[in-house]
């Protein structure tokens, strides 16, 4: 995975304002996450899901690399508005530069606790 910002689609407009499609199918759960400045989130890797983010608020710096690997993971720093993906297999952190609220979307596991769980392998050590 070269590059995790995912490009949406033009947004629909009117004199009314505007539709931003995010996803027309195919998403098995979806959750609004919010973060305080200086916290960390992930720093794991999902075994067959996957999950779309988009940042509403705030600033993140966000880390990946395949799993196993002990390269520097790759990092990018997602901005409001920015859509980005975690495929499967992919280890990946989320370092909230500011206070940050995103949404996360699933398309292949639901996000209740015990399957989440079920596909999610936390790491040992973060990714730094």
């Amino acid at each position: 995975m070269s590059d995790p910002i995912v490009s949406l689609p033009p947004p629909f407009l009117d004199s009314r304002g505007s539709i931003q499609n995010l996803f027309t199918d195919g998403m098995q759960s979806g959750a609004l996450i919010t973060s305080k400045k200086g916290t960390r989130r992930a720093d794991h890797f999902h075994k067959t899901g996957n999950h779309t983010c988009i940042l509403l608020t705030g600033k993140i710096l966000y880390k990946h690399r395949p799993v196993g690997e002990k390269n520097t993971p790759a990092s990018v720093t997602i901005e409001p508005g920015q859509a980005f993906y975690s495929p499967p297999m992919i280890e990946h952190s989320m370092e909230f530069l500011e206070d940050s609220t995103f949404l996360s979307f699933d398309s292949k596991v639901s996000r209740n606790h015990a399957g989440y769980e079920e596909d999610l392998v936390r790491l040992a050590t973060p990714l730094v």
